[in-house]
C-alpha cells in the first residue's frame, strides 16, 4: 500500500512540477506525505496496534521509512543521471529491496505492540 501511495504521489508531482522542482525534492515530498497517509492503515489494520501511542508508532514508521528514502536518494541519481532510466522506472527498481525489509523491520520494530495486544 504504501509503494501504490508513494508512486502515486511521485507520478503526480512528476506530472505537475515535472523541471520546475527537483525530482529529488519530489522523492522526499512524497514519501513524507505516503508516511502520513498511510500510517494509520498500518497500525488499525495491517498490525492492529491498540495500546502504543499514536506518536510514538508514527515516529518508529516514519524511523524505518526514511531507509527507504535513503535508498530512493541514492540509488535514483544513479539510475536516472548516470543510466538515463526514466525516473518513475529507476524508483521501480529501487523499491523491491526496501519494501520488503522495512516490512520485516516495521514488523518487528515499528509495530511490536501488537504482541502486547489482544487478538480476541
Amino acid at each position: 500500500m504504501t509503494v501504490a501511495v508513494y508512486s502515486g504521489l511521485l507520478a503526480l508531482g512528476l506530472l505537475i512540477l515535472e523541471g520546475r522542482v527537483p525530482y529529488l525534492f519530489l522523492v522526499a515530498v512524497s514519501h513524507l506525505l505516503a508516511v502520513v497517509i498511510v500510517y494509520p492503515w498500518y497500525r488499525l489494520v495491517v498490525f492492529r496496534v491498540s495500546r502504543d501511542p499514536w506518536i510514538t508508532g508514527c515516529l518508529r514508521f516514519y524511523a524505518v521509512g526514511l531507509s527507504f528514502l535513503a535508498a530512493s536518494l541514492a540509488g535514483l541519481p544513479l539510475l536516472v543521471e548516470l543510466a538515463g532510466i526514466p525516473i518513475l522506472l529507476a524508483q521501480l527498481l529501487v523499491l523491491p529491496a526496501s519494501t520488503v525489509l522495512s516490512y520485516a523491520i516495521n514488523r518487528s520494530w515499528a509495530f511490536r505492540g501488537r504482541a502486547r495486544a489482544k487478538r480476541w
